[in-house]
Order: C-alpha cells, then structure tokens, then sequence
C-alpha cells in the first residue's frame, strides 16, 4: 500500500508542478488577480481551498514537534498549495521503515 501511495503521490506532485509552471509562463495570476476575483466561482474555490490547508495543517500540528517546523510547513502549504501538501506527504511516505503502513503514517512521529 504504502508504495502504491509513493506512485500516486510522485504522479501527482509532479503534475501539479507541471501545471503550475506551465500556467505560469502562459499567464501571469498578478495581471489576473482583479479579474479572478470578481468571479464567484474563484472566491469560493480560494475559501475551499483554505478550509482544507486548515484541516491538513491541524492534521500536521498533530505530527510535528517542533514549532520552527510547523510554521515553516504552513508557509507552504499557503504559499505552495497541493504541491506543499504533496511534498509533505511525500517526505513522510519515504520517512517510513520497512514494515510501517498508513497508520504510521497518519499517526504521530
């Protein structure tokens, strides 16, 4: 299981790093910014994807120990969205030892 989440996640993180970088060289956010804002749709998927850093950072504070760590990580996950998130995941997945399934993961360090 665990190395099947290692593909999925890989996969994933490199996608969205693909999609990021390639939206932007096509198109700037800050020249968009005033645009995007005045659609609805945009406003609630910022206020979705708040609400989920919220639940995935409580999930990490309950992870981490130290408090230099945990802010450093929340910085990213804001600032770097699903690939923070994914590269977070990432480093646990491949912090697991031999034997270690998905309860270690989601459980405490």
């Amino acid at each position: 299981m665990i190395n099947f989440l290692k593909i999925i996640f890989s996969a994933l993180f490199v996608f969205m790093c693909y999609k990021v970088i390639a939206t932007s060289l096509e198109s700037n956010l800050f020249d968009e910014w005033n645009f995007l804002g005045s659609i609805p749709w945009m406003r609630a998927t910022l206020w979705d994807f708040y609400a989920n850093i919220f639940i995935i950072t409580l999930w990490m504070f309950y992870k981490e120990k130290s408090i230099i760590l945990k802010i450093s990580i929340v910085i990213l996950f804001v600032c770097l969205g699903s690939i923070g998130t994914l590269g977070y995941i990432l480093v646990k997945l491949f912090q697991l030892k031999d034997g270690e399934g998905v309860n270690e993961l989601l459980s405490k360090a």
